[in-house]
């Protein structure tokens, strides 16, 4: 039986869920290592809810060390459909001021060395990732952020970088002229990973600061991203809340169906141990 439905990953500022009822911690083992911390579940306006916190309790895991592939893989195993991750981001646009909310709906990769994929040893497959947020979870999610204080943003593009440095202003002026509207360190490789988990994933993008490209603004500090975040907690908070009272019972995109056509790997090439391991991943049909 499923434990959860929809996933709460919080990040930098967003370290719990109020309002959860039956709460109750698990610790999951995964053949990709720990998870970042214990999983709090509980059920929300009648869902079953997953929260993770990204960073582990007391923010001791830098972006570039998060297990993003134990934690998504957890999730899949307690019945995860839907991720709502909260990301901090800096701003690569006037319009977009922090202390705004964002809904991204596209993504630049400039991470290196990340395990981006379930796949390998011995085990090949291209997902489609033209979009890769779920566009009807994003719209949810925008419906959500909607109805709180913030101005919100929809759609976008969201440069990620490997940190922890924050960006040089040469970097962040290039961002910009490529198109990109926000710039963080942690919403690949997750993405990518549910995706291959055929889990739905979104953004809320909480601004926090313009990055270093703004004349003027000065340079992007931790304490300025840890205030505009606290002052933006309670917006967050609300619109997850939001969302996941609107959610469905059922989904209608194709987030869950990703892997069809996606294995290359002839089946009888593939080692029974690398079955056994993915097995919570690939959907029976495709193993066959």
């Amino acid at each position: 039986m499923a434990e959860a439905q929809v996933a709460i990953i919080g990040g930098s500022g967003f370290h719990e869920i109020e309002g959860l009822s039956e709460r109750r911690e698990v610790i999951c083992d995964t053949p990709f290592g720990q998870i970042s911390e214990s999983i709090t579940l509980g059920t929300l306006s009648g869902v079953g809810i997953a929260f993770l916190a990204r960073h582990g309790k007391g923010h001791r895991i830098p972006a570039s060390e998060v297990p993003a592939q134990a934690n998504i893989y957890a999730l899949k195993t307690l019945g995860v459909k839907r991720i709502i991750s909260i990301n901090a981001v800096g701003s690569l646009r006037e319009e977009i001021a922090p202390r705004h909310l964002a809904v991204p709906d596209q993504l630049i990769d400039r991470t290196v060395g990340r395990k981006s994929s379930f796949f390998g040893n011995g085990l090949v497959a291209h997902i489609s990732f033209a979009d890769p947020f779920c566009p009807e979870l994003s719209r949810l999610l925008i419906e959500g952020a909607r109805t709180t204080e913030a101005t919100v943003h929809e759609g976008g593009t969201a440069v990620v970088i490997e940190g922890p440095a924050f960006s040089t202003r040469a970097e962040s002026r290039l961002y910009r002229s490529w198109g990109a509207d926000l710039i963080g360190m942690t919403m690949l490789p997750e993405a990518k990973l549910a995706r291959e988990a055929g889990i739905c994933y979104a953004s809320l993008a909480c601004v926090t600061d313009y990055d270093v490209w703004r004349e003027g603004y000065g340079e992007v500090s931790v304490d300025m991203i840890l205030e505009n975040l606290a002052l933006n907690a309670d917006n967050a908070r609300r619109a997850v809340t939001e969302t996941i009272a609107r959610l469905p019972a059922e989904r209608y995109c194709g987030c869950a169906s990703s892997l069809r056509n996606a294995v290359v790997t002839r089946p009888d090439a593939v080692s029974d141990d690398m079955k056994r391991t993915l097995g919570p991943i690939i959907p029976a049909s495709e193993d066959e």
